[in-house]
């Protein structure tokens, strides 16, 4: 099956049936109708419903190298300068159609999928290692245009960065046995987004616990038999695109992954059992280098969001004379123009790395996810300072649908629109920066790439300083 449709994926994802709970009740019968699903479902089908617009089909699909039909261009293992250039400008159309806000639309997953394929002769050679499934299953998704949620996230029980736990139940997940058939696992994850609502999730172990569980990687069907999703309480605020013109379409659902001792059959186990391997294998990779690049590329939509809101805002209420109103506003350009010449710069220096792929200069991109977790809170804050109470004075729909209407017609006109274009303005800045959706894209912005602290850690490491402390030895 080539690239899909929308409807395709809806009743794909339908027919799967996982195992999804939501305020302490299982969801049955469609999910792609439950009130907490229905907008990012009905988005993410738009998004498939793009690579069969004539319009947009040459910016999203190629043929395939192995059947020549159309798939997604986020699979891609690009060759030259001018794929990574086709691979951002895919991202970023996607990312205009949801302002950035959707950080795990199918792309992210695409491109994390084709990293770790296009890197398993690290896998090579190494017990319990299974490169040659890694590779089929990057086909098979690719082919078959799946959708794949992922978790490399253990339960916060215990933060020191190894421990041993005591329970006599595993509480992060691990493997606990092996038979004929594959290995099995117990106990949970976190934070698959979009759980539930993808064809698949891909499971890598990292952190705390790998010397006691060893490290595995492995990716199975969202609906395999002992898989249950258990949601965070739904964001969306309701179905009118007036009061919520965010959340009603672009809430990605964050879950708890509980594997009750899950069979993993073993093509699709990629390795486990091996505490190196799992600690090596996502640096080692080209993970980080492309799926920055697609992180990056979205993060940049989604700041030009935030400086049309500013700047609608502005405009809107009058405010452009002032020169605090025009400094607040210039930190936004200034973030959005250094995002872009950073990936830029990424790509002008990308080089051809040891698997035959042309990688983004990772240390350019690792500057970029540095800055963003640090700005975008101060985006956010930026629209508040500008909105002041204009953000606590927001009628409904239902209120410009009742006899006060010619109360709030003329008393929430602007200077430069009516009240109601004035007021869905201002739920739109409300429901970035201050509505519980809103709120949930800053912590997850804060901490898309892990501790900000610690990224910032790494690049210091990985950066080479010693040309710059050379040229001070000369001088002294």
């Amino acid at each position: 099956m080539p690239a899909i449709n929308g409807k395709q994926y809806i009743d794909r994802i339908n027919r799967l049936n996982s195992e999804v709970w939501i305020d302490g009740k299982q969801v049955t019968g469609n999910i792609s109708e439950h009130p907490a699903f229905k907008g990012i479902m009905k988005t993410q089908a738009a998004l498939f419903d793009m690579q069969h617009d004539p319009q947009y089909k040459e910016i999203l699909t190629y043929a395939s190298p192995t059947t020549g039909n159309l798939v997604g261009l986020s699979f891609l293992e690009p060759k030259s300068k001018e794929d990574l250039a086709k691979k951002r400008m895919m991202v970023q159309e996607w990312a205009r159609v949801t302002h950035g806000l959707m950080g795990r639309s199918p792309d992210y997953m695409n491109t994390t999928l084709m990293a770790f394929a296009s890197s398993v002769k690290l896998l090579e050679d190494k017990k319990n290692c299974f490169p040659q499934y890694f590779q089929s299953y990057y086909e098979y998704v690719r082919e078959n245009d799946l959708t794949l949620t992922h978790s490399f996230i253990e339960p916060q029980v215990n933060r020191a960065y190894y421990y041993l736990e005591t329970a006599e139940e595993p509480i992060a997940a691990k493997v606990i046995g092996e038979n004929d058939q594959g290995i099995i696992i117990k106990g949970a994850r976190l934070l698959a987004t979009q759980g539930g609502i993808t064809d698949e999730i891909l499971v890598l172990s990292t952190g705390s616990s790998l010397e006691e569980g060893k490290g595995y990687c492995f990716s199975i069907p969202s609906n395999t038999k002992g898989v249950k999703f258990i949601c965070r309480e739904s964001l969306v605020g309701g179905e009118s695109t007036f009061n919520y013109p965010l959340s009603s379409k672009y809430e990605e659902m964050d879950t708890i992954v509980v594997f009750d001792n899950v069979l993993i059959p073993w093509e699709r186990v990629f390795f486990y059992d091996d505490t190196t391997v799992a600690n090596d294998f996502m640096i080692s990779s080209s993970f980080h280098s492309f799926s920055l690049h697609q992180v990056i590329a979205r993060q940049i939509i989604k700041t030009e969001f935030v400086l049309g809101i500013v700047q609608s805002i502005i405009k809107t209420i009058n405010i452009a004379e002032y020169q605090h109103v025009q400094e607040k506003a210039t930190e936004v350009i200034v973030a959005l123009e250094s995002l872009k010449a950073l990936l830029m710069k990424s790509e002008v220096e990308a080089k051809v790395n040891s698997f035959g792929l042309m990688e983004p200069d990772r240390l350019t991109l690792h500057a970029a996810i540095t800055i963003f977790p640090r700005i975008y809170p101060r985006l956010t804050e930026i629209i508040q300072l500008l909105g002041a109470s204009g953000l606590m004075s927001i009628p409904t729909e239902n209120d410009f649908n009742s006899p006060i209407r010619k109360d709030l017609d003329h008393y929430m006109q602007a200077k430069a629109a009516s009240a109601v274009e004035r007021v869905k303005l201002f739920r739109l800045a409300w429901d970035l920066t201050m509505s519980p959706f809103g709120t949930r894209q800053t912590i997850y912005e804060r901490f898309f790439f892990g501790d900000p602290i610690r990224v910032a850690s790494l690049l210091y490491s990985a950066y080479d300083k010693e040309p710059y402390v050379q040229r001070i030895n000369d001088i002294l």
